[in-house]
């Protein structure tokens, strides 16, 4: 599964709250995937984090 986020992303930090190992703020104040693939073990969680987005600026595939 890969992750990435779009430009919709208002650097809420709600993705970096629920999967750390996957998401973080970067210079730019916007969230991004750093961890790609991300490992099956976190998958789950990297799914949460895209559920709760309150702005829907994550995908996964």
């Amino acid at each position: 599964m890969y992750a990435a986020v779009n430009s919709d992303c208002t650097g809420c930090g709600t993705c970096v709250a629920i999967c750390e190992e996957v998401f973080r703020i970067n210079s730019f104040n916007m969230a991004e995937a750093y961890t790609n693939p991300v490992p099956q073990d976190i998958e789950k969680k990297a799914k949460d984090a895209a559920n709760i987005c309150p702005v829907a600026a994550i995908t996964l595939e």
